[in-house]
């Protein structure tokens, strides 16, 4: 049964290849990007495909751009996965950019999800929400903390809205991603030397030689388009979806030694 599926940061990554697949499928898919730009991209790149996609300007940051989104658009599934990434020691990284990251992961994501919860309540409407979160929503990797409180955060909101819309009969689930090559981790760990300085800052360059080789070995993107996929459309999907298996099993380790850490 073909479905209408909102997916936000479609304009590349997870999001880009969720919504060409989700519309070859035959879906109502509409896809947002956040500046004009990437939507005359997007529109482009699906014509020559031969994809039928509707794109539209969605800046999650952006009220007018969310309540003329809702009001513009009635949809049984919202996958959420705008993001962004800013790296840094959290002793030392720059609050404003630390207050923008959870704007756009943790605020916009909040405020759009409203607006069509509010929605489908008066509709009601069954429903569906897909927040791609992060390996880092349930971990903390270091040299990302700010952004992983992020993912924290929205693991949290998610799992309140799980119980607290169960009676609306809106499901909601989460995908948290491994490491893969979609540029989002590089991009990640460049912003970084957009403000850190050796000569003022104390955490020793060394340490993000580090944080970049961790990224030499990333996997391919398709593999987690297809596990969101599947979850926005598996009405008995799971609330928590970890990709690849070692990701799971390796933060579940993480989490039972948490128990036993020192200070």
């Amino acid at each position: 049964m073909s479905k209408s599926i909102l997916i936000t940061g479609a304009a590349s990554g997870f999001g880009k290849i969720v919504a060409f697949d989700l519309a070859k499928k035959g879906h109502k898919v509409i896809a947002t990007a956040e500046v004009y730009p990437q939507v005359s991209d997007l529109i482009r790149e699906a014509k020559k495909l031969g994809i039928k996609l509707i794109v539209d300007k969605l800046n999650v940051t952006d009220k007018r751009d969310i309540d003329y989104i809702v009001d513009k658009y009635d949809v049984d599934i919202l996958i959420s996965n705008a993001g962004i990434m800013e790296g840094g020691p959290i002793a030392e990284q720059p609050l404003d950019l630390i207050r923008y990251m959870f704007d756009v992961n943790v605020f916009g994501g909040l405020q759009l999800s409203q607006g069509f919860i509010k929605k489908w309540v008066e509709q009601k409407k069954a429903a569906k929400i897909v927040f791609t979160t992060s390996m880092g929503g349930l971990w903390t990797v270091p040299y990302v903390a700010a952004y992983c409180a992020s993912k924290h955060a929205m693991e949290s909101i998610a799992e309140g809205m799980k119980t607290e819309l169960t009676p609306f009969n809106i499901k909601i689930a989460t995908c948290n991603p491994g490491v893969f090559e979609t540029g989002f981790n590089d991009r990640g760990v460049d912003t970084i030397f957009r403000w850190y300085n050796p000569e003022k800052n104390f955490t020793p360059p060394s340490v993000f030689d580090e944080t970049a080789e961790s990224l030499s070995n990333q996997l391919d993107p398709q593999a987690m388009a297809d596990a969101i996929v599947n979850v926005a459309l598996d009405d008995n999907s799971n609330f928590r979806n970890v990709h690849p298996k070692e990701t799971e099993d390796y933060i579940k380790q993480l989490q039972a030694d948490a128990w036993i850490a020192k200070s």
